[in-house]
């Protein structure tokens, strides 16, 4: 299993601060979560944890070593990126979508070869797309693009898995799916989430960010408290343990501006 850290990142886009000494570390097997309002800057680290982006300032690292020095080839191998809106695949079938997975284990020219298609048929599998398998993209539901875009990544047989809202568009069921299944695997997972309750339930520890910086990380039980929440979502909450699954859980009562 693969260790995924950070340490002090900065990032801006058209001269605004978007990230600034942002340090995170995903310890080998463990889900993260990443959480916290619309501008907090998740998306852009998770991108940048994932080698998509350059950092202004600090470094990733994948076992030590830095992310920027690793060929994108290599890293392909050993990390995937879920992003929150699926690509576009055009006339591709499902199948052909998740195969996309492997192109860094092939040669450029090479036909797909047992190892390939067990790689891809295993995560058709996981993620419940097996009979979905010719479908056209353009015939899916955004769910259903969602999971395989899940299923792409799974195929990448990677060691490190960084998801940016995996529910998005997902019933509540797959949401439920989705999470257990990369609760299940032998992976390194991190995972930005708007949902407190689930972030709470299924990862091991959470970064909270607000205005581009760390303000809070830890055990969901620690993060996750009613003052954390009033002063990054402005929300009035009641959090309590929950009987049936043990996790903090989370009771909106109203915007702090409706007092």
């Amino acid at each position: 299993m693969t260790l995924l850290a950070a340490h002090d990142l900065a990032w801006s886009a058209g001269g605004v601060t978007i990230l600034d000494g942002v340090d995170v570390t995903a310890r080998p097997g463990e889900m993260l979560g990443v959480l916290g309002p619309n501008g907090a800057g998740k998306t852009s680290l998770l991108r940048l944890l994932a080698g998509l982006r350059r950092p202004d300032r600090g470094t990733v690292t994948l076992d030590g070593t830095p992310l920027h020095t690793l060929p994108r080839r290599i890293v392909a191998r050993r990390l995937a990126i879920v992003e929150q809106s699926p690509e576009a695949h055009t006339d591709l079938t499902v199948s052909d979508a998740v195969a996309l997975g492997r192109t860094p284990h092939r040669g450029r020219f090479a036909p797909l070869d047992a190892a390939d298609r067990a790689a891809i048929e295993r995560a058709l599998d996981l993620t419940g797309l097996t009979a979905l398998r010719t479908r056209s993209w353009r015939t899916l539901s955004g769910g259903e693009r969602q999971r395989t875009q899940l299923a792409r990544a799974l195929a990448q047989e990677p060691a490190v898995i960084v998801l940016d809202e995996p529910t998005n568009h997902l019933d509540i069921r797959y949401q439920l799916d989705v999470l257990t299944l990369l609760r299940r695997l032998d992976l390194t997972v991190v995972t930005a989430l708007h949902d407190l309750d689930l972030a709470a339930r299924y990862c091991d520890r959470l970064v909270v960010l607000h205005d581009g910086r760390v303000a809070a990380a830890g055990a969901p039980g620690a993060v996750l408290t009613d003052a954390l929440i009033r002063q990054i979502y402005g929300v009035d909450t009641v959090v309590e343990t929950s009987p049936h699954t043990g996790a903090p859980t989370v009771t909106y009562l109203r915007t702090t501006d409706a007092r």
